[in-house]
């Protein structure tokens, strides 16, 4: 068998990935379907820490509630708005890496690159 033929192996995974950001890396890597560069790679690697933290934070909110106590009185769970955060930055890192997201991510449309950037896009 020669090399050219001979199956390629999955990038290893990365460590500390909890179980989305697994999943994401797992889907993600097959290597008949994706062939990823070293910093392709590593984005794809921030995009599972990111798919990670979303689902600690959901975690939080669940258990904590939506409304948190402070000296100032009841307020929004400022997980709430760090979650959305993380959702945006998860959008746009695989919109840079030109994979749709999994089933039961929860994300927002993206338009494309806007501005100066729209020239530069690899999409």
């Amino acid at each position: 068998m020669s090399e050219t033929n001979s199956p390629q192996m999955p990038p290893p995974t990365p460590r500390n990935l909890n179980a989305a950001g697994r999943k994401l890396w797992d889907a993600s890597t097959d290597p008949e379907a994706f062939e990823w560069a070293q910093h392709e790679l590593a984005i794809l690697e921030e995009a599972c820490r990111t798919r990670d933290r979303i689902v600690q934070l959901d975690q939080a909110v669940a258990s904590d509630g939506v409304m948190i106590s402070s000296s100032q009185g009841s307020r929004v769970h400022p997980a709430i708005g760090e979650s959305r955060q993380q959702r945006l930055a998860l959008a746009r890192l695989l919109y840079t890496l030109g994979i749709p997201p999994l089933e039961d991510d929860v994300l927002p449309k993206t338009a494309g690159v806007r501005g100066f950037y729209r020239g530069s896009a690899t999409r």
